[in-house]
Formats: structure tokens, C-alpha cells, sequence
């Protein structure tokens, strides 16, 4: 049996449109089987992936939705209808597989057996369309070659690992894939990533508002998944909380509240959001990133704070609340709630 044909694919996806499309025929032939979840899509979605003998699975929409809820649906489905299978590879529905990278995350997992999940690089289809588009380049290519801690949507996963711990947490709405991650090295499994393209992806970002609620719901991610793993030796992002909160919150309002009895001079401490663009701008330029890719990138980290303190508050206040966390949109008409 040859590696790709030990692999199933579950895609994710709602009003992907022609996006879609070319997800599903970009993952070719020779696996297993390919099951499509939708989330409430009104564009035809679930037809496109019928006609192409696709399996699909709707949402129950009355529960709250998220990615991870998603991937965990199309993983029971395949696992029902191919029992056999090996590996799992998910993908978003805005993303296309690159050719050979099935069969290049398989073999790995063929030849390692300790390795429980393996991913490439995602590359944005359309960096030149918008500034946003480019700084979700840049932070697909951060990271390193080799054995590594987390991984992002586009990752192929050992099955029986995956099963062992349970899935995917369902009530994460972002930074599932990190989450995920903990629990299976806490299992004593081995992450890596290959030095090759595995998808091409399409963020279709254009606006200001979109880029801030990814920023905020990056934040929120933060404090959740850190909340769930912040005591383990993995300390899950509690480094980007603390962060966040301390520069995206408490620093710029004791700054502002100071002023009046400094004489303006708290207000030197804003001078920390332009250094820190212009040392990341420099750092991603010596990374061999062009100057039109660090620019954004740079100011981008710089600024993200502010939006990532709303998400974190969001979170704090969901949980005094006790209420159930919900996704926050970036694309479609929800992105502007």
C-alpha cells in the first residue's frame, strides 16, 4: 500500500466559493477518502463537493461554531467510513494542497514512528493583492525547520495519535492546532516540519477591520489555550499574555492616566511601539524577507497589541460570565461584528 493511499483529507470550509473548488481538486488522486465539513454556507458549497464525490457533513449551526468542532466532525466521519485509515491531512477550504506534499508528509510518517503530526510552509496564493495578504505570508514562513512545538491548520496527523488524545478541543474557537499540539507531545509525540511548500493559501484580507479581528481573536486565543496549558511545562502562551496585557493595556492607559502629573513625559513610554516595528522590520529583513514584506510585518507586530488586549478582555469577561466561547470572524459580513 503506498503512503497516499493510507491518508484521508478533511476539509473545512463556509462560502469558500471558487476557493473551494480548487481545494478539493488540488488534492488529487490516490487517497483513501476526502470528507468536506461545511458550516452553514449558502453559495453552493456542498453541491461543488458532492459532484465531486466528495463526502460532506452540515454543521448542526444551533451550536456555536468552531474549527475545531469542524475537523473533529470530518475526522469521525472518515474514520466510519474508511476504519483503515492512517493519516489524517486538514485543510482549510481557502487553501490548495501543493503538488507531492501528500506524499512527502506521508512518507515522513511511514519512516518515523515517533513522529505523531508533520507540516510544511504555507504560502499566501495572492501576497501582491494586499498589505494583509503579505503579513500573512510573513508569518506563515516565521518559524523553523525541524522538530518543533505546535503546528498551524494545514497538517497531517497520525490517526491513532490524533484518536489517543481525544481529537481536537471543540470549545477553542482559535489556536486549536497549538492546543492540539500540547496534548500530543504531552503523549510523548514528536512534531516536525519539512522544509517544503504543503499549501497555498488565500487569505482575502483587504481591510483594516479585518486584520484587527484576526489580531483579536488572536488575543482571545491566547488567553484561552493559556488558561487550559499555562500551568504545564509547555507554560502555552503565557509569555504572549503577559505581554499582551502589559503593553496592549496597562502600559499605554497608565501612560495616558500619568501625564497630567508627569508633565507628558509618561508619554515616552509610546516610543516602545515604533522601536519595536523598526527591530522587527530589521530582524525579518536579515531573515532574507524583501523590505516591502518586514515593513508591514513589522509594523503589524508592533501594533497588534492593542487588538489582542480587546480579545483577551473579551475572553476574561466570556469567562466571568460563564459564557460559551464564540468564534471571531475576520471574513464575510461577520468580520465587522
Amino acid at each position: 500500500m503506498g503512503s497516499k493511499t493510507k491518508t484521508g483529507v478533511v476539509v473545512i470550509g463556509r462560502n469558500e466559493g471558487d476557493r473551494l473548488i480548487r481545494s478539493l481538486e488540488s488534492i488529487g488522486k490516490g487517497v483513501q477518502g476526502i470528507v468536506y465539513v461545511d458550516s452553514g454556507s449558502t453559495d453552493g458549497s456542498c453541491e461543488a463537493a458532492r459532484d465531486r464525490g466528495v463526502e460532506v457533513i452540515n454543521l448542526d449551526m444551533a451550536i456555536p461554531f468552531t474549527a475545531a468542532r469542524a475537523r473533529n466532525a470530518g475526522f469521525e466521519r472518515l474514520r466510519e467510513i474508511h476504519p483503515g485509515i492512517e493519516y489524517v491531512q486538514f485543510i482549510d477550504g481557502d487553501c490548495e494542497v501543493v503538488n507531492g506534499w501528500i506524499e512527502a508528509a506521508a512518507e515522513v510518517l511511514d519512516t518515523h514512528p515517533d513522529i505523531v503530526a508533520v507540516c510544511g510552509w504555507r504560502q499566501e496564493r495572492y501576497p501582491e493583492r494586499s498589505v494583509y495578504n503579505r503579513i500573512c505570508d510573513v508569518e506563515w514562513h516565521i518559524g523553523e525547520i525541524g522538530e518543533i512545538h505546535a503546528f498551524g491548520g494545514d497538517v497531517m496527523i497520525r490517526a491513532s495519535a490524533l484518536a489517543a488524545v481525544g481529537a481536537y478541543n471543540p470549545s477553542v474557537i482559535a489556536a486549536e492546532d497549538d492546543e492540539l499540539a500540547v496534548r500530543l507531545r504531552q503523549k510523548g509525540g514528536k512534531i516536525l516540519r519539512i522544509d517544503q511548500t504543503s499549501t497555498l493559501h488565500d487569505a482575502d484580507m483587504h481591510h483594516l477591520a479585518q486584520w484587527w479581528n484576526r489580531a483579536k481573536r488572536c488575543g482571545y486565543a491566547y488567553s484561552q489555550v493559556s488558561s487550559l496549558h499555562g500551568t504545564s511545562p509547555d507554560r502555552k502562551f503565557v509569555k504572549e499574555v503577559r505581554r499582551t496585557w502589559l503593553w496592549g493595556f496597562f502600559m499605554p492607559l497608565g501612560a495616558m492616566i500619568l501625564a497630567p502629573f508627569t508633565y507628558g513625559l509618561s508619554l515616552i513610554l509610546f516610543l516602545r511601539y515604533p522601536l519595536t516595528a523598526l527591530r522587527t522590520i530589521y530582524s525579518t529583513h536579515r531573515r532574507g524577507f524583501t523590505w516591502a514584506e518586514s515593513i508591514p510585518w513589522g509594523l503589524s507586530c508592533s501594533v497588534s497589541v492593542f487588538p489582542e488586549a480587546l480579545g483577551a478582555v473579551k475572553f476574561q469577561l466570556n469567562r466571568l460570565r460563564n459564557r460559551q466561547h464564540e468564534i471571531i470572524e475576520y471574513k464575510g459580513p461577520q468580520a465587522s461584528v
